[in-house]
């Protein structure tokens, strides 16, 4: 494979985003190609579909400024890994640079460190052992759309995640390049986006010292052998496998160790789930304890039917989809046509790695005509099984419930 952040890969991608011009003029009514219905049971479930942002093609339209992109469910059919241009976008701020240059960024790391450095990206490339790694990245907010009752916050459907081969160097390395000092508690990571109102809190998330050295997270330069585009984090984005993305960081320009627990906004009081197994409340509750959200849970989706679609009650039906085990390895997908009375085995695609979508497969006669619901579940390699009951809480983060969909046959 050629190298993905090569000197001429790098300069033709500043200027692929610098000519499209800022982020606010990036997408516009009259650009919208189509309609895509999520099929949410609480909200206006029409969204456009755009293909009006740098280096993306057709993808949903959540919100125009910051951008907020969703990837249609059927793009996860086609291949377990996520084609770059239709990979999902989430920013806090809409202050992004609409181009970078590559040869005048510099990562800065201090803090609790023993020698501060001012990395480029050349150096970082460089001077370090790459590696890679197959992950998912997921909104803690995907499929926040299909909470019942509804919650405030972006209304994505099930597509604001994205499953990649993301390529650089460990965040252990450049730790260890910077000597940590002892004592040092957590690790604060801040990108190149800005508060649209100077009183707003910069976007800030950090991990504990101990994760940040695990040599799993890394600060990615590339995802599916090409150059992470502009919106997905050019030219670094921190990965932290198992994780929601909100840890991602993207445009990553500042790395900070710290000898205290991080108290910013972004930590401190956004995020927060409420503190039990599958954070599930009921709608009013109060007074229950809250935790910053952190790792995924086991999920699995149809990719191949959607919620509505007509088969032939004759034929054997194909089924398929894609399944996720949260921390860990996707170890089995089970289907039921009868809202779990029985639950029947899928065949499982090659194991990708613990982190990464897991696609499965399985060919059969349904059992009556009419409407069948058809509902997937994970079981990651943990034993941890996707409930059939769907979760609550009023951030609208981590569903975890079994999906279903009903689908007609005749």
């Amino acid at each position: 494979m050629n190298d993905p952040l090569s000197a001429s890969t790098s300069r033709r991608r500043v200027l692929q985003a610098s000519a499209l011009g800022g982020i606010t003029a990036f997408a516009t009514p009259a650009l919208a190609q189509a309609l895509a219905n999520l099929g949410l049971p609480g909200s206006p479930s029409m969204r456009e579909m755009t293909a009006a942002f740098p280096q993306k093609g057709p993808m949903i339209l959540q919100r125009n400024r910051p951008p907020l992109l969703e990837t249609p469910m059927e793009v996860f059919d086609g291949s377990v890994f996520t084609p770059n241009d239709r990979f999902f976008v989430r920013w806090h701020w809409a202050v992004i640079p609409p181009s970078v240059d590559v040869d005048q960024f510099r990562l800065k790391v201090h803090g609790a460190v023993e020698r501060p450095l001012s990395i480029s990206l050349a150096a970082l490339l460089n001077d370090l052992p790459r590696v890679e790694i197959a992950a998912v990245n997921q909104c803690s907010g995907n499929s926040r759309g299909f909470f019942q009752p509804p919650v405030p916050g972006g209304e994505w459907g099930h597509g604001a995640m994205g499953n990649a081969k993301w390529m650089g160097v460990r965040l252990r390395d450049v730790l260890d390049k910077a000597g940590v000092k002892a004592g040092a508690r957590q690790v604060r990571f801040s990108g190149m986006d800005e508060p649209v109102v100077p009183t707003g809190p910069d976007f800030k998330k950090s991990l504990a010292i101990d994760h940040a050295r695990d040599g799993e997270v890394m600060l990615a330069f590339a995802m599916n052998g090409e150059a992470l585009p502009l919106l997905n984090g050019f030219p670094l984005r921190l990965i932290v496998p198992g994780w929601f993305s909100t840890y991602w960081v993207k445009m990553l320009s500042d790395i900070e160790v710290l000898d205290h627990a991080d108290e910013n906004f972004w930590m401190a009081k956004a995020y927060k789930l409420p503190d039990n197994r599958w954070a599930d409340v009921t709608p009013g509750q109060t007074g229950y304890s809250t935790v910053p959200i952190s790792t995924m849970v086991p999920r699995a989706w149809i990719t191949n039917l959607s919620e509505g679609a007509s088969v032939r009650l004759a034929d054997v039906v194909p089924i398929r989809g894609i399944a996720m085990g949260g921390t860990r390895g996707v170890a089995k997908v089970d289907i039921s046509p009868d809202g779990g009375r029985h639950w029947y085995p899928t065949e499982l695609s090659p194991d990708e790695g613990r982190y990464s979508f897991r696609r499965w497969q399985i060919s059969a006669k349904l059992p009556h005509g009419g409407k069948v619901p058809l509902t997937v579940r994970c079981t990651n390699s943990a034993g941890e099984t996707q409930p059939m009951a769907q979760n609550w809480n009023p951030g609208g983060y981590r569903r975890a419930g079994a999906e279903t969909i009903t689908i007609n046959a005749a």
